[in-house]
């Protein structure tokens, strides 16, 4: 159901209302210089690309890292009997932490991935 407005959520409102809001600018894009400067592409092209990006090793890495995250939490969680109403509320909050967990190692995962490569162009700029 809807909740009623109170006065201070009618008077934040009001004073965001004289804010002025932010347009968004219009990116410039610069002109495609045939195949060679990444300009726009085909449709055809883009598809390609990216079921190459989603048959990637890397992309199943991730894809892996995240499912096995997920499953732990949701064996963390535990799978106790309980009344119906309550199991309910479990399972919602079981999923939402193994989402959480998922997201999380993509997370780790990406950022050490980035690490590395960081290290290597540094080692292969000093050399």
């Amino acid at each position: 159901m809807a909740r009623k407005a109170t006065k201070s959520a009618t008077k934040s409102r009001a004073k965001d209302d004289k804010k002025p809001r932010r347009t968004s600018t219009a990116v410039a894009r610069r002109p495609s210089s045939g195949s060679g400067g990444g300009g726009s592409r085909s449709q055809p092209e883009m598809g390609e690309a990216f079921i190459k990006l989603l048959q990637s090793p890397f992309v199943a890495e991730l894809v892996a890292v995240a499912a096995t995250a997920a499953l732990a939490a949701l064996a963390e969680h535990g799978f106790t009997s309980g009344g119906e109403a309550s199991r309910g509320k479990r399972a919602g909050k079981a999923v939402k932490q193994a989402g959480k967990a998922a997201a999380a190692a993509v997370g780790r995962r990406l950022a050490n991935e980035l690490d590395e490569i960081r290290k290597a162009a540094k080692d292969g700029a000093k050399a």
